[in-house]
């Protein structure tokens, strides 16, 4: 069942109160609302697009960022974070700025109080949103205020259901791990198949997972039917809790499989710190393949080789 978004308006006390449930862990949702990286992802109302100028989610600290219309309009926002209580509450004023980060007197500003409340597998989030005065709240409603952030907020809950429900299948939390990811030219199943009646093992989650799968919603184009019964990602557990991964390379998704490329290392750290840190230090005099980035699967994930040509893979999951 869809969550809904409850919104109120206290005119009396010039202030608006928003509640939303997500259903997700605490922690994953606190990061959704001060990570940039997923802020991007789902703040802007389609069809605008959120972009990050700049952040700093600290007491003091802003962040600077603009909504791109269809039409290649910017219109700058900034939100001064006042006070934070880590994983539980935070205040922010919010004002709409130029690209240099000055507010614009001419449009109202906000005060919001954000809570973050727990409950088993679900968080739900109440907004106190306040005004100087009624009539800003009757302009801010004017302007759309109530219907952009409803479906700012659907987006939020599409985000959470879409971009990791393949990593929440596979792994279910966050130790850090190492594994083996191979890639084949088209006969992954047939060789998957192999290794599973030899390690006389199962396929980890819901087994094998196809490029048909993809999310309509990830911001790649459509999937040619050519390829959409390939092996987009599957895992199977071997010797000693070590599991070999791997994937169908086709050449309509621009891979050009190469003996010793089809093979990585792959990393599964325990932060995205440590993720970043690997990152740099092993790709430096290397070659790096693919940086690193939040990806529509739900990890933050990149490719490198290092200074010696070995193949590596950092994989960390954004828990949900």
């Amino acid at each position: 069942m869809k969550n809904a978004t409850l919104f109120k308006k206290d005119l009396s006390n010039k202030k608006l109160h928003i509640t939303r449930k997500f259903n997700a862990p605490l922690k994953s949702v606190w990061s959704a609302w001060t990570e940039p990286e997923i802020l991007d992802q789902w703040w802007a109302p389609k069809p605008y697009k959120a972009i990050t100028k700049s952040m700093d989610f600290s007491e003091g600290g802003f962040w600077h960022y603009y909504m791109l219309s269809p039409e290649g309009e910017k219109h700058w926002c900034r939100v001064d974070y006042l006070k934070i209580e880590e994983n539980s509450r935070f205040s922010a004023k919010d004002a709409f700025c130029d690209e240099k980060g000055i507010p614009n007197e001419e449009f109202p500003k906000m005060t919001w109080n954000n809570r973050f409340e727990t409950n088993e597998d679900s968080t739900e989030v109440k907004i106190e949103i306040s005004f100087d005065n009624v009539e800003d709240i009757q302009k801010i409603i004017e302007m759309g205020f109530k219907e952009g952030f409803t479906a700012a907020l659907e987006n939020l809950d599409n985000y959470i259901q879409q971009k990791f429900k393949l990593r929440n299948e596979l792994k279910t939390n966050n130790n850090p791990r190492v594994t083996t990811y191979l890639n084949f030219p088209g006969n992954t199943e047939e060789a998957f198949n192999f290794y599973k009646s030899v390690f006389k093992t199962e396929f980890s989650g819901k087994g094998i997972q196809r490029f048909g799968d993809i999310p309509a919603e990830s911001g790649h184009p459509p999937v040619s039917e050519s390829i959409k019964e390939m092996v987009l990602h599957v895992e199977l557990p071997i010797l000693g809790g070590h599991v070999l991964m791997a994937t169908d390379a086709p050449k309509e998704m621009g891979f050009t499989l190469n003996q010793g490329n089809n093979m990585h290392i792959c990393l599964e750290p325990d932060s995205r710190e440590e993720t970043q840190r690997l990152f740099n230090a092993l790709s430096e005099g290397g070659n790096i393949t693919m940086p690193l980035e939040d990806m529509f699967f739900g990890s933050f994930f990149g490719e490198c080789s290092d200074k010696y040509e070995i193949n590596w893979m950092f994989n960390f999951k954004n828990t949900i």
